[in-house]
């Protein structure tokens, strides 16, 4: 069910609650139009954490820059809370042109995750992502579980890889020097990044 408000007065006492609680964390703005984001399960925050945790080891072992769980990225440096998103998670390598505006970058990171929840809206962030000029998404979707990965080619976020876990197909990143696969496990499927130097993998 989607939910139109139209009423001011009303509108403003809705967001003014949810900055006060703080469930407007995950809320974005997409050219004015404030969207209310699902709230993240604990599965969702599980896989945030753990792979937050492994590229930002991997960013700091070899110099390369600093990734975020969860950050502002806007198309502008002023008024910037009238388009903005919030991907779970962003990597900016270091000589990456987006500026740090404090509250958000102004411009596209080099890479972004986004896992996808029940009625989000992940993939309708492409033509933005596109726009911004973000180098890579890698979407993790988990009904059905897949992973796909985005590169910008031509000024447009394309698909180059998909992997399932009945055809877990080796997704290489060019951003940063890993691969990603999802393979079957027990409970659920399982995300599986391995270094491009051998040396290194991790589940989650």
């Amino acid at each position: 069910m989607v939910m139109l408000v139209a009423e001011p007065h009303l509108e403003e006492q809705l967001r003014r609650e949810r900055q006060e609680s703080g469930a407007d964390r995950f809320d974005e703005v997409w050219e004015g139009v404030y969207h209310v984001s699902p709230i993240p399960n604990i599965e969702h925050q599980l896989i945030v954490g753990r792979l937050y945790v492994i590229l930002q080891s991997v960013l700091d072992a070899g110099g390369l820059g600093i990734a975020f769980p969860g950050v502002n990225v806007s198309d502008r440096e002023q008024d910037w809370t009238h388009n903005y998103r919030g991907p779970d998670i962003a990597v900016v390598l270091k000589g990456n042109p987006a500026k740090n505006c404090g509250t958000h970058w102004c411009g596209g990171p080099d890479l972004l995750v986004e896992i996808v929840s029940p009625h989000d809206h992940s993939r309708d962030k492409l033509a933005f992502y596109s726009q911004i000029g973000v180098s890579e998404l890698l979407i993790v979707d988990r009904d059905p579980w897949a992973l796909e990965l985005y590169r910008l080619e031509a000024g447009q976020l394309k698909s180059v890889g998909r992997s399932v876990p009945g055809a877990p197909a080796e997704l290489q990143s060019q951003v940063l020097p890993l691969n990603f696969r999802l393979v079957a496990g027990d409970a659920r499927p399982i995300i599986e990044v391995a270094h491009q130097d051998g040396r290194q993998s991790w589940r989650i």
